[in-house]
């Protein structure tokens, strides 16, 4: 099920952290929100172990094969097939229920969200998963998914930018992902996984660039956006976290050209690597400095 995994759901959030500046006084309203966006941050976690299972049900045989993957528990042949079905659908239901409690009355439905998620997920692990670049597309499908879900359950409105921004981050956590799959596979990468064949690192270290630098720009974008003076005060406080995001993406994109575990940003950011864990604290810290203190 990786629960290491759900710390990707962070991304629920976002719309709240960012939105708490509308909120006004109204403590019960706050705590409301904060609720329902705490119960759809358990349904992506939910969702997102269903389909863990289901995919490692799919890749057992590869995983066999693989040097890390087959450490698994079905490949390693720890948890029987039927357990981890039966476990996913369970799953499944938990993510609904989670997701239907968390939608606002007259609101957005987040169960619609949290479906299309778990949907575009079932079919990256069945097939989209081997589709060169429409893979790393799926994986960002699932990051902005997070972001309207949180934007539901809080009834708080959605910035572009920050729409923006969080796409193109996602592509280039997916590339990069994609990038140390291929250092850690070699020439045998493309016998685990038929699109690792046709990724080049030479166009993984350039698609990388230009998405670290779109983030980047879309972020610092959103930092300078009129509605975000409004809920952070009027001299663009929120440009500060900007050198945070660029420390951040250049630390991580270190990580995975020196093949020193940036292929995964959960583990990275669970303690992985101190310097981008006390960057990342940095960030959040004066995020919440500016909301507070700002006006």
């Amino acid at each position: 099920m990786r629960p290491h995994q759900w710390v990707k759901n962070v991304f629920v959030l976002a719309a709240l952290v960012f939105a708490l500046g509308e909120m006004g006084p109204d403590a019960p309203t706050a705590m409301e929100r904060i609720v329902r966006v705490a119960l759809a941050a358990g349904a992506f976690c939910l969702g997102a172990s269903a389909i863990y299972l289901v995919n490692d049900v799919a890749d057992v045989e590869e995983d066999r094969l693989h040097p890390t993957k087959c450490r698994r528990p079905i490949a390693a042949g720890e948890v029987s097939i039927a357990m981890a079905l039966m476990a996913s659908v369970a799953c499944v239901a938990g993510a609904l229920a989670l997701a239907y409690k968390a939608t606002p009355v007259d609101g957005d439905s987040v169960v619609i969200v949290v479906s299309v998620y778990m949907l575009s997920n079932l079919l990256y692990s069945l097939r989209l998963k081997q589709i060169v670049i429409v893979d790393a597309f799926i994986i960002a499908l699932g990051f902005l998914l997070r972001v309207v879900a949180g934007a539901y359950a809080a009834a708080a409105p959605i910035s572009h930018w920050i729409l923006l921004s969080t796409l193109f981050l996602a592509l280039f956590l997916a590339f990069c992902k994609r990038r140390a799959e291929i250092d850690l596979l070699g020439a045998s990468a493309a016998d685990h996984r038929k699109n690792l064949g046709q990724y080049t690192p030479q166009f993984l270290d350039q698609a990388t660039t230009v998405l670290a630098a779109c983030a980047i720009i879309t972020y610092a974008m959103y930092t300078v956006d009129e509605e975000t003076a409004a809920k952070f005060g009027a001299d663009d406080r929120l440009v500060w976290t900007v050198p945070f995001v660029v420390f951040g993406l250049f630390r991580y994109l270190l990580l995975v050209q020196r093949q020193e575990g940036g292929g995964s940003p959960t583990k990275v950011l669970l303690g992985g690597d101190a310097a981008f864990v006390v960057n990342a604290l940095a960030w959040g810290g004066t995020v919440l400095a500016c909301l507070f203190f700002g006006k």
